[in-house]
Order: C-alpha cells, then sequence, then structure tokens
C-alpha cells in the first residue's frame, strides 16, 4: 500500500515534521497537516485522503472527535496517536470507530504495519457495507415484486407464475428494471 495519500494532524509542528519524514521516507505522501482537530476534518473534506493520523489531544476538535467525524462522512480510515495509554481514552476510541491506535513514543518501523492493518480494515467494513446496501435493495425489489404480483393476480385473475412473467416481459420490452415495473403496477393500482 505504498503511495497512500495521508493526512496527519497534530498540535505540535516539530511532531508534524517529524512524523511527514517518517511517513515520506517510507513511501507514504502526506497531502495536508492539520494542527488542531477541526482543521483535520475539513482538509480531510477537501483533500479526501486515503488514511488520517491524527493526535488525540489537540485543540478546537480533540483527534477522537475529529475520528468520529470523518468515519461518519465516510471519508477515511483513522490511526491515533497519542502519549496517552490510558483505558478511557483506549475505550472512547474504540466506540467511535479507530482502526488503530500508536502510544508515542513509536518506532517508524510501528508506523507502517498500523496504516496498513487500518487501511485493509476499512476496506472491508466498506464493501461490507455496500454488500448490505446491495442486499436490502434486492430485498426491497422483491417484496415490490410481490405486491405487484398480487395486485395482477388479483386484478386480472392471473397465476403467480403468469404475473411474475408479465412483470419480466414489461421489464425487457421498456428496458426498465423490474422494480421500476412493479412501482409502477402497485402506483397505477394505487395499493
Amino acid at each position: 500500500m505504498d503511495g497512500l495519500r495521508i493526512l496527519i494532524a497534530d498540535d505540535e509542528p516539530i511532531i508534524r515534521m517529524d512524523l511527514r519524514q517518517t511517513l515520506e521516507s517510507q513511501g507514504y505522501t502526506v497531502i495536508a497537516e492539520a494542527g488542531d482537530g477541526a482543521q483535520a476534518v475539513e482538509l480531510a473534506r477537501t483533500h479526501h485522503p486515503d488514511l488520517c493520523i491524527l493526535d488525540v489531544k489537540m485543540p478546537a476538535l480533540d483527534g477522537i472527535e475529529a475520528m468520529e467525524r470523518i468515519y461518519e462522512e465516510e471519508i477515511a480510515p483513522c490511526v491515533l496517536l497519542t502519549a496517552y495509554a490510558d483505558r478511557e481514552l483506549v475505550e472512547r476510541a474504540k466506540s467511535v470507530g479507530a482502526f488503530a491506535y500508536l502510544v508515542k513514543p513509536f518506532s517508524a518501523e510501528e508506523i507502517p504495519p498500523a496504516i496498513e492493518v487500518a487501511r485493509a480494515r476499512y476496506d472491508q467494513e466498506q464493501a461490507l457495507k455496500e454488500e448490505v446496501a446491495d442486499l436490502e435493495d434486492r430485498l426491497e425489489t422483491r417484496k415490490l415484486v410481490d405486491r405487484a404480483k398480487g395486485i395482477l393476480m388479483r386484478v386480472h385473475n392471473l397465476s403467480e407464475a403468469d404475473a411474475y412473467r408479465r412483470i419480466q416481459v414489461q421489464s425487457m420490452n421498456t428496458r426498465k428494471t423490474m422494480r421500476q415495473i412493479a412501482e409502477a403496477v402497485i402506483l397505477a393500482h394505487g395499493v
């Protein structure tokens, strides 16, 4: 996953500079830097990075709040950096969707695995969301087709197979989806 475009956010310019150098020496591209959480969210919206690395303790919005907004908008996965390893922070980070958590001081060797795992987990999650949306759409289509079949069976005294075939033929003839035909049947009969 070399070449990932990364946004970094830390309120300490020295840390940002060190992190930028470390990331770039490992083949990553730092596309934006922020000094606070609110700026990090805005830069993420503007630049659409592949991944964000956010310090937990920042002004305006802390890293966890910034990560929550970036995650909710499905912009990119986030890796949190912190000098604090207390349980409450870890639990808070987990509850809002952190994909990785690094405790300062960390070594340059710890960064790529955290980035790779965070990006892979995010990609898997996005694929699952797409699959769920597709299944929900297919289920809704099936329900609509079943309702339309019921209407056609009742109104035209058709068998279930004939009602289905009528929807299917109309779909092919009009180059519309079966869902669109089913919705039209339901609308036409006011049901």
